[in-house]
């Protein structure tokens, strides 16, 4: 079954939209190229894709050098706001961006139910 990328970057955008305080969020796969993305302004998808793939690959050495198991979430905090890649099975990893107002509790659970959108869709 081929994943519908249009159907993707429409969740995206509306998750983006609804959700409080996220700025953008982004589908990429672990090689790091983008399948849907709704990023703020000038922000690259490709280069935004490459590094989350890079992240999530630098998370993974970390987790098992450190025996903490399969990666689950990394979680970026700066001074203007948060990073979130959160794994969506073995095909994908969901990056979302959000300001610093966000409560993060809040954020994690409306990053759980976007995922339980978009894990059938990559099936």
């Amino acid at each position: 079954m081929a994943i519908n990328t249009e159907k993707l970057a429409h969740l995206l955008q509306e998750f983006v939209t609804v959700t409080a305080d996220v700025q953008g969020a982004a589908l990429v796969t672990p090689d790091g190229l983008p399948l849907a993305s709704s990023l703020p302004g000038p922000m690259d998808e490709e280069r935004v894709s490459a590094m989350s793939a890079a992240m999530l690959s630098l998370g993974e050495r970390i987790c098992k050098e450190l025996a903490r198991g399969i990666i689950d979430r990394i979680f970026v905090d700066g001074n203007e706001g948060y990073g979130i890649l959160t794994s969506c099975g073995e095909d994908a990893v969901l990056l979302v961006l959000a300001n610093r107002a966000a409560k993060q509790g809040v954020l994690m659970l409306e990053i759980k139910r976007a995922l339980e959108s978009i894990k059938p869709m990559l099936a």
